[in-house]
């Protein structure tokens, strides 16, 4: 079975990972294929926006803890193989120019939470839960800390990965982890739908409104300015009608 299914809708590419057994848990191979999609994706000139969501019941619920007997130090080649891979794909998407919409169709946990949080945009079903249960198990949510502490702050951010708890849709909506909720059998058409808006903008337009998010977005305020200055900048020379 392959761990990610790839489809085409017009401009928009569809990311499904797929390993419903295991609740699309991120093992080396899953993980390995998400990064080398995106890639794909930002590379292919005829995808303006992509989709990631889960087959089955679930999102995706972390990291594959039957790899886990590997990641012992008495193999640190594989701890930091496997730490680097899982890094990579939370930049992944912040260093693309196209936008990707995760379409939460279930439960997102742990490291598949932080997969969630780390796209654009996040639509979710109303029956999805996101949590971070690391600290019960008797590890930590680490790598998926930065775009956490970023979306919620650090209070909110700490009583998640303190207590482990996971909290409903509505409530990651207004915590600012979700755009929006919608019931379950309207959720992929929802997200396709937002897809295909965000794929009919101009691609100069979309690639430079993305950088320049993610490079203002932690900045003091007037160095963000200067930046969104050299920005503006910039768009004066696009061609209005480049799709």
């Amino acid at each position: 079975m392959d761990e990610l299914l790839i489809d085409n809708a017009g401009r928009v590419r569809v990311l499904r990972m797929n390993r419903p057994d295991k609740r699309n848990a991120l093992n080396n191979a899953l993980t390995r294929a998400l990064v080398d999609a995106l890639a794909a994706a930002e590379a292919d000139e005829t995808v303006h926006c992509v989709v990631l969501t889960g087959n089955g019941p679930a999102f995706c619920a972390g990291a594959d803890i039957a790899e886990f007997k590997d990641l012992t130090p008495e193999q640190m080649h594989r701890v930091e193989e496997r730490a680097e891979l899982t890094m990579q794909l939370h930049l992944a998407v912040s260093r693309m120019s196209k936008p990707v919409i995760a379409a939460v169709n279930g439960f997102a946990m742990g490291g598949g939470a932080g997969l969630a949080l780390a796209c654009d945009l996040v639509l979710a079903a109303r029956s999805a839960r996101i949590g971070y249960p690391e600290v019960k198990h008797g590890i930590v949510a680490a790598i998926v800390l930065p775009n956490l502490t970023r979306q919620v702050g650090r209070k909110m951010a700490f009583e998640l990965v303190a207590t482990g708890e996971a909290i409903d849709a509505e409530r990651a909506v207004a915590l600012g982890m979700f755009n929006g909720v919608h019931d379950d059998e309207r959720l992929m058409d929802a997200t396709l739908a937002l897809a295909e808006r965000l794929a009919a903008v101009s691609r100069p337009a979309m690639a430079t409104t993305k950088r320049t998010f993610h490079e203002v977005v932690d900045l003091p305020l007037a160095r963000g300015l200067e930046v969104g200055r050299e920005a503006n900048k910039r768009m004066r020379s696009f061609v209005r009608t480049d799709r």
